[in-house]
């Protein structure tokens, strides 16, 4: 088994448009958070988001690709093109590209039935399916940059990223490719899309304020980033700079209710990580939490790294970055996991922001408003997603 290292980072956020402006709203705990724009007043009571305001597609992509790229496609090429650039990577038949996104081309979809059901519209473009298909922003990456290796896309809700790049992970691991480019995309930004979440009736008015006492729900985000996985000794001996080694994978299903969390599968899932890693809980320095803000989730995650962690979780740092960039939905495991590499890398842990007093069972240092200065050598990046479907990876500080 090789030991895979990440060389390359790409990021669009509501934080900004690459991965350094991510990373300095996250080292100063800035939130991106604010009232929703785009959307007639009174047509959803969805009143706060997370939104990538100053994406610009034709700064990007020329009219002809604009036709062909719905909203979520455009970010992930965009973070993609940033990953390859930093990474150097050599691409091509022993390459893979692994995307995970929860909803797909949901934009372009959404146009299409407001045309078909109230417009009347009987003729549509050519292009609604290859725009709004799930795997069009895996399959426009291959083609960018020529990846003729494996290509797929993970669908697990919130998790999908996560679950994208612990398969990427394991295809680099085990040889089977060289490199890989994994991550996740998301552009949830239509009115059926709000409409539906605003039947879930856990959408925050405010703000998102993970683990707080006066939390009142999650705050959809949107973006896309992407990882290049390589393994270590090509990566190495081409002088790349290794930003975090990803160490362990953990995956589990709750079998239980389709939108309750379960302590128990969120910690077989951390478990599980662990094991592949090798590594004994007292190893792990940072948790970056799924941490949505809802009432459900942040006690039962809370819960479930107390079971895996027993007294030493007393002594873990853990902070949802959700609370910045918003729930990016099937992007939000990639941008944690770029958030938790860089952690390692820069030796600082990213705060959860907006916090105020601890909820009920909310009881661990959940890093409040400010990052700190910190070097641990190993940290987990949790995502659970509805369904019960849950993905952990662990990554170790590069050495």
């Amino acid at each position: 088994m090789r030991r895979v290292v990440v060389t390359g980072l790409g990021v669009v956020s509501a934080l900004g448009p690459d991965a350094a402006s991510f990373w300095k709203a996250l080292r100063e705990g800035r939130s991106a958070i604010g009232p929703l724009q785009g959307f007639p007043d009174g047509a959803t009571t969805v009143q706060v988001a997370a939104q990538a305001r100053d994406f610009d597609p034709a700064a990007h992509f020329d009219a002809k690709q604009i036709d062909l790229l719905d909203r979520f496609s455009q970010f992930a090429l965009v973070a993609a093109r940033q990953a390859v650039r930093e990474s150097g990577a050599p691409l091509g038949e022993r390459a893979a590209v692994v995307m995970g996104s929860a909803m797909g081309g949901k934009i372009t979809e959404d146009q299409g039935f407001h045309q078909l059901y109230a417009e009347g519209k009987k003729r549509f473009s050519p292009f609604t399916i290859p725009r709004s298909m799930p795997n069009a922003a895996a399959s426009q990456i291959t083609m960018e940059f020529g990846i003729t290796g494996p290509g797929l896309t993970i669908a697990t809700a919130c998790a999908a990223a996560t679950h994208a790049v612990g398969f990427a992970f394991q295809m680099v691991r085990s040889g089977l490719v060289d490199v890989a480019l994994a991550g996740g995309s998301e552009a949830p930004f239509s009115l059926g899309s709000l409409k539906g979440w605003e039947g879930v009736r856990v959408m925050a008015p405010d703000t998102c304020r993970p683990f707080s006492r006066d939390r009142k729900g999650m705050v959809l985000g949107e973006g896309a980033a992407v990882l290049v996985l390589e393994a270590d000794e090509p990566a190495r001996a081409r002088g790349a700079r290794i930003f975090a080694e990803v160490a362990g994978f953990g995956m589990s299903s709750d079998a239980g209710h389709i939108t309750i969390p379960s302590q128990a599968g969120a910690a077989r899932a951390m478990q599980a990580a662990l094991q592949d890693a090798s590594l004994a809980p007292e190893t792990i320095g940072y948790i970056n939490a799924h941490g949505t803000g809802t009432e459900a989730n942040d006690r039962t995650e809370t819960q479930a790294i107390r079971q895996v962690f027993g007294t030493y979780a007393e002594r873990l740092a853990v902070s949802s970055t959700k609370s910045m960039h918003g729930h990016a939905l099937g992007a939000s495991g990639a941008l944690e996991l770029v958030a938790t590499a860089l952690a390692l890398h820069r030796g600082l842990l990213p705060p959860t922001a907006n916090f105020t007093a601890a909820g009920h069972s909310c009881d661990l240092d959940y890093l409040p408003n400010h990052a700190r200065e910190f070097q641990v050598e190993a940290a987990l990046s949790n995502s659970f997603a509805f369904g019960g479907l849950n993905a952990v990876l662990c990554m170790r500080r590069a050495v």
